[in-house]
């Protein structure tokens, strides 16, 4: 028996340097990503900043297919899902997550999007019938409780006259995790797999990148670029650092690991997130906040330990009920 078990769930090995580095990696950059983008929303419009962001993303990403020989070419269902996966992940997404960062501290909304496994369960066993288990729910009404202790903490902190402020926050936050999830369930899907990762990130920011234009001329008016080196330099580690390095890597750990055990690395994300914005926003901890915080990462750490249960069809070839496709 112990044998079987072993097998079904062989331990993850995160002590490998090949998968340690890039996990590491990639948790320290996304977790950092949040404190950029908070600093780019006083001197341009939100949807613009996610504009020029993807739209140099597109240039790297296209540029790193090059350089790996890959063709660009897909199938016309692959680029129907790569227009899908864009629209959602790289512009609706990142459009509410810009906007959810005018009214919280980026820690908050970092600890937030921590709990995007909750919709990817539930959508995951709404369109490709993914059981959800009962540990995975036991590990998302913990983290839930702290997240509702953090929220707590800040509308403490900000006062009642800012309520309306930590509300919609927490609006733009929610439909974020909705849009990012939906992203996450259409990368689970067979089609997803039928072209290499690079390829499909390059289409799916290149509609994006249409798709953002179209939002922040109609919402915000005509471009609007600031000059200043900091703003550009943010928006340079934004797309090359955030998006073109982070999301292969991130993708071929979900590959190497499983998606179960590659969204660890969302336990981490937030953790680095709220230690940026406590040296650089002047976010205060409290007990109230450090149990709201414990409690948080204690949560997601249970939900995400729940066992990968076998694969029943050939669409769901991996576990989105713990993947995990962060915003930043």
């Amino acid at each position: 028996m112990s044998t079987h078990h072993s097998a079904s769930e062989p331990p993850h090995a995160l002590l490998r340097p090949r998968i340690v580095i890039p996990f590491a990696l990639v948790a320290l950059i996304w977790g950092s990503t949040w404190f950029v983008i908070k600093g780019q929303l006083d001197v341009a419009p939100p949807s613009w900043s996610v504009t020029w962001r993807f739209a140099l993303a597109t240039l790297g990403m296209f540029a790193l297919a090059l350089v790996q020989r890959h063709s660009f070419r897909m199938s016309g269902r692959a680029h129907l899902l790569a227009v899908a996966i864009g629209v959602a992940q790289f512009c609706l997404n990142f459009n509410f997550v810009y906007r959810a960062e005018l009214h919280l501290t980026s820690g908050i909304v970092a600890v937030l999007f921590g709990l995007l496994v909750v919709p990817n369960a539930v959508f995951a066993r709404i369109f490709l019938g993914q059981p959800i288990t009962r540990r995975f729910l036991v590990g998302s009404a913990i983290g839930l409780a702290g997240i509702a202790l953090l929220l707590l903490h800040e509308a403490q902190t900000v006062g009642v006259a800012a309520g309306r402020e930590v509300g919609l926050g927490i609006l733009f936050t929610g439909l974020g995790i909705l849009s990012a999830s939906s992203a996450n369930v259409m990368q689970a899907s067979a089609v997803a797999r039928t072209a290499p990762i690079v390829v499909l990130l390059s289409w799916a920011m290149l509609w994006a990148s249409l798709a953002n234009c179209a939002i922040a001329w109609t919402i915000a008016g005509p471009p609007v670029l600031p000059l200043e080196s900091t703003y550009l330099l943010g928006i340079a580690y934004l797309a090359i650092i955030g998006s073109v390095v982070t999301f292969p890597l991130y993708f071929a750990l979900i590959r190497e690991l499983g998606a179960g055990r590659a969204a660890y690395n969302g336990v981490v994300v937030p953790v680095v997130a709220m230690l940026l914005s406590t040296m650089f926003e002047g976010y205060r901890w409290s007990v109230l906040a450090a149990a709201g915080g414990a409690l948080a990462m204690a949560g997601m750490v249970v939900a995400l330990r729940a066992r990968q249960l076998p694969v029943s069809s050939p669409a769901a070839v991996s576990d989105p009920a713990t993947a995990r496709s962060p915003a930043r």
